[in-house]
């Protein structure tokens, strides 16, 4: 990929060898030959069988050509084939010469390269490679520079370990040999920013050790001088502080119409507890809700006033904003429209508005946003979207519809946020900034983000990676398909796409993608209220032998690991379940429970030290037959309402249980039902709710929601060890 003003030129398979070998990728003993004569010569100093190509600086792709001459084995047929190949040259090929190679063979061909994507600057690549490697398309970036960790993580991010453990009798692949070719890729690109692309492939596995076969290097050639702009400063908590902890609120164009803008801001403002001062202007100086509004935010009544909330046309904002300069106001989010959303004079208004807060030292939200919630200090300033229970996942999104998503998942569980904000046009503050904002706040434990386009990749990287050190992360993103310019000559530009670079960066850095907004907040909400497992070794405990079977598939699909239980902890069982019980992984009580035998077996498994968490399955049953009882005719009497009563309290036990043995032991303990959502008033799921964690409505989406857990657990631990 190449930018804008840029030309490129390619260098020839040898002189791509010459400048990869410099940086410790190991090429084959090759020599080049001008004539037939000259071929010959060098394949008997290598040494017989060897492979001969026809080498140029315009020649890309050889082998589409035909011009390999693969397991030549003695000095006439060279000799032959040599001839052949220089004949073949065309005039477009410009000078060439005949590559003389050692004949290796290896059952494991990969690819490996560097490309320089748009967004988020030069990567590292390694993928399958040969002739498949488009097809099977299995590949993985890093962004560079390259740890040790990060190549081999990157190595373990393929879908075909098969292919890097021993394979047909070969060994497996040197992971030391295979993270130096890696290395040697990211080296190269901090140390030679001319170099657009490298593709090499093959990367042959000889023996265990990767060899580069083939090779391909790309150069730009600069015509203008481009001028990166400087990345804008984070705003200081202080800013931060007015937006999301104000002392007093001002709605700016206020209306008396419960249909716009200004109107519904303030109501809901007002209809949610917030206890500092409330403020509001209107022309014409009404009375709106109780609240007495003033004609200019001059008239406001001795604050303080830290936010001010705009409604108003996007034409009335400078002197509005340098209004509130003046009364002391050090936050203003923006609702109005008409800014870089709106063309080319949209976009400089915009970029006069971030000048102008810059000036007057107020952070500007949006504009062209939703609004922002605070729960701490029941702050709902917002134009469009639910308020949620207060709890600690913190919301930061480039689009205000996902805001309202997020928030009517957290109503509908129960699982609560502290802050949420819509980005909107993200003119001054960026997703990013509201992420390391979060991952300092108290009253956040995780934070969840919408985001599309990406102004400034390489400092989203940067500050992404520093926030997934403190605090985890969970990201949505929305237009994944391939973007950027590709290298024309290069596998490596080929494969390489937007979405493909950004699932490197996420695995990088920490952050937990997910690909859909309902799997983003249950990840979220994990986060928010289960602790980190310390390994992948889970325990499935279930009421009914089927949904344990799913649940074991879907472990075993996953990273995670589905235990043997351990002989003493079978024993332990033996004491609390009859005979019939599995006496496997998953736990399949088989109907032999009592009335205290879940909890017991739960904390049974959760304080053995071979297991790491935990799924339980089963909840809600006794509740269901219960409601069948209630709503049928013979219900009070026959003693059904003392079973029903019985039942019901049993699963309220259960659930509280699941929730003090895990904040007991500090291992996750997730609970599944469907009912979570069939029959969200049943006591198993409502009990959940009530501790504050998530029921999940199926065990493969518990699964889902542990295996991220794991693998930010998983990145934390190796990063600190």
């Amino acid at each position: 990929m190449t930018a804008p003003g840029e030309a490129t030129t390619t260098l020839s398979e040898v002189e791509s060898k010459r400048l990869l070998a410099r940086y410790g990728v190991p090429v084959l003993d090759e020599r080049t030959a001008a004539t037939a004569d000259d071929a010959v010569a060098a394949a008997a100093a290598i040494g017989f069988p060897v492979v001969l190509k026809l080498c140029g600086a315009s020649i890309a792709h050889k082998t589409e050509r035909g011009l390999v001459r693969l397991n030549v084995r003695d000095a006439e047929a060279v000799r032959d084939a040599a001839q052949e190949l220089l004949e073949a040259a065309t005039p477009e090929d410009g000078d060439t010469e005949v590559l003389v190679a050692p004949m290796v063979r290896g059952n494991r061909e990969l690819i490996a390269g560097l490309v320089r994507d748009p967004q988020f600057g030069p990567c590292v690549m390694l993928g399958v490679g040969g002739i498949l490697a488009e097809a099977v398309a299995d590949v993985a970036f890093r962004v560079v520079p390259l740890t040790n960790a990060d190549a081999d993580e990157l190595a373990g991010d393929l879908r075909t370990q098969a292919l890097l453990g021993p394979f047909r009798g070969e060994p497996a692949i040197d992971r030391v040999a295979l993270r130096s070719v890696l290395r040697g890729l990211s080296d190269l690109a901090v140390a030679e920013p001319n170099v657009a692309s490298v593709d090499v492939n093959p990367l042959i596995v000889v023996n265990g050790k990767p060899v580069a076969v083939d090779a391909l290097v790309e150069q730009t050639v600069p015509t203008r001088t481009a001028t990166a702009a400087a990345p804008r400063a984070r705003p200081s908590d202080a800013a931060f502080q007015a937006l999301f902890d104000p002392r007093g609120v001002v709605v700016a164009g206020a209306s008396s119409h419960p249909g716009k803008f200004g109107f519904v801001a303030l109501h809901n403002v007002l209809a949610h507890g917030y206890a500092g001062a409330v403020g509001a202007t209107n022309l014409e100086g009404t009375s709106v809700l109780g609240v007495a509004t003033v004609r200019s935010i001059d008239e406001l009544p001795d604050g303080p006033w830290d936010l001010v909330f705009v409604c108003t046309p996007a034409g009335a904002n400078v002197e509005l904003l340098r209004a509130c300069a003046r009364r002391g106001i050090r936050a203003a989010f923006l609702t109005s429209a008409g800014y870089g959303e709106a063309g080319d004079a949209g976009k400089r208004a915009e970029s006069d508005l971030v000048a102008l807060c810059d000036e007057l030292g107020i952070l500007l939200a949006g504009p062209n946003g939703q609004g922002v919630v605070s729960t701490p200090s029941s702050l709902c300033a917002q134009i469009v979207a639910p308020y949620p229970p207060r709890g600690r996942i913190a919301v930061a999104s480039q689009s205000g519809n996902f805001v309202s998503s997020f928030l009517n998942w957290s109503r509908q569980t129960g699982v609560g946020v502290s802050r949420a904000v819509s980005a909107g046009n993200a003119a001054a503050v960026s997703v990013a900034d509201y992420l390391d904002f979060y991952a300092a706040d108290d009253a956040s434990a995780v934070s969840l983000a919408y985001v599309e386009g990406i102004s400034d990749g390489r400092a989203f990287f940067e500050r992404l990676r520093e926030v997934t050190q403190r605090k985890p992360v969970v990201l949505v993103k929305g237009g994944a398909t391939a973007g950027g310019q590709r290298a024309a000559a290069s596998h490596t530009g080929s494969l390489a796409s937007d979405d493909r670079v950004f699932d490197g960066l996420c695995n990088q850095v920490g952050a937990t993608r997910t690909a859909t907004v309902e799997e983003a907040f249950e990840a979220a909400a994990t986060f928010a209220t289960q602790p980190l497992p310390r390994g992948p070794r889970t325990v499935v405990v279930t009421t009914a032998g089927g949904w344990g079977v799913v649940t074991a598939d879907a472990i075993t699909r996953s990273e995670l690991e589905l235990v043997a239980l351990p002989d003493d902890l079978k024993a332990q069982i033996d004491e609390k379940l009859p005979p019939r019980w599995s006496r496997n992984n998953p736990i399949d009580l088989a109907g032999g429970e009592t009335r205290d035998t879940i909890p017991e077996v739960l904390e049974l498994v959760a304080r053995h030290p071979d297991v790491d968490a935990i799924v339980y399955l089963g909840l809600g049953i006794q509740s269901n037959q219960a409601r069948l009882m209630r709503e049928g005719r013979f219900y009070p009497d026959h003693g059904l309402e003392r079973i029903v009563s019985y039942h019901e309290r049993q699963d309220e036990r259960f659930a509280r249980a699941a929730a003090a043995i895990s904040d007991a032991t500090g291992k996750p303990i997730l609970t599944a039902t469907e009912l979570a959502v069939a029959a969200p008033d049943n006591p198993g799921p409502a009990t959940v709710r009530e501790t504050g964690r998530l029921c999940y409505a199926s065990a493969n989406r518990a699964v889902t929601a542990l295996e991220h857990l794991w693998r930010y657990a998983r990145h934390r631990q190796r990063r600190e060890g």
